[in-house]
């Protein structure tokens, strides 16, 4: 049975969550506070964390930032749907995937079946083997021992950031999308919000590039998406 951690200070929203996520067949924990929710990931073992970022006490962002400091665990946010800035902060503080309020049940339970595929691949879900590493400029990434170097050094990268790295190195030298990105990292099956690839690669530019403010790797195509140096 898998864990789903839920840091909501809303105890009415928690009910909610709770209710559909055993339904489900999810075992949940429930923190109303970020503080609670450390000390619940320090205690527990926990599958996927839902995060709401209005929280008294530590905010739901440095959550975020303190979670994904410590472990690979997936983060979805939870926001108002007005609340754009908190979508694109909490991304970059290293979530994988958000909803918005009012939220659809099902479209929550997909988001998390998502990030569970990604972060436990069973045997049908596991990429075909790639025995030698994928290399850009100074860039290496060892698919075997999910690894990034840069000149030789490794660098800290989140699973999602590995998959969406891998997919625009082994790309050589094509664009790709931001849909196809979305398809085939996040497993959308319609197009979803190219906040969170954008927020991603912006990531992605700050650990990999020279000078992230003039990428010469991780290049835009405007209009069409993002290629990696051939």
């Amino acid at each position: 049975m898998r864990t789903v951690l839920v840091v909501e200070d809303d105890e009415a929203i928690r009910l909610v969550l709770r209710t559909n996520l055993e339904d489900e067949g999810y075992h949940v924990l429930e923190a109303g506070t970020a503080e609670q929710g450390l000390v619940l990931m320090m205690d527990e073992r926990v599958d996927v964390v839902l995060v709401d970022l209005r929280l008294p006490g530590i905010q739901g962002l440095d959550l975020v930032r303190s979670l994904r400091g410590t472990s690979q665990v997936p983060i979805i946010i939870v926001t108002a749907q007005t609340d754009s800035h908190d979508v694109v902060a909490g991304l970059e503080a290293g979530a994988d995937d958000y909803v918005t309020k009012p939220f659809v049940a099902k479209e929550l339970m997909a988001r998390i079946r998502t990030q569970l595929r990604r972060a436990n691949p069973g045997e049908d879900d596991q990429p075909e083997p790639q025995p030698q590493a994928l290399v850009c400029g100074p860039i290496e990434l060892r698919p075997d021992s999910a690894e990034v170097l840069r000149k030789g050094e490794p660098i800290p990268v989140s699973r999602i950031e590995f998959y969406v790295l891998a997919e625009l190195i082994g790309a050589r030298g094509r664009v790709l999308s931001r849909d196809y990105l979305l398809r085939k990292v996040w497993g959308y099956g319609n197009a979803g919000d190219g906040r969170v690839v954008d927020n991603l690669i912006y990531r992605l530019r700050s650990k990999i590039e020279e000078d992230p403010a003039n990428p010469q790797l991780l290049t835009t195509v405007r209009g069409f998406g993002y290629r990696m140096k051939a």
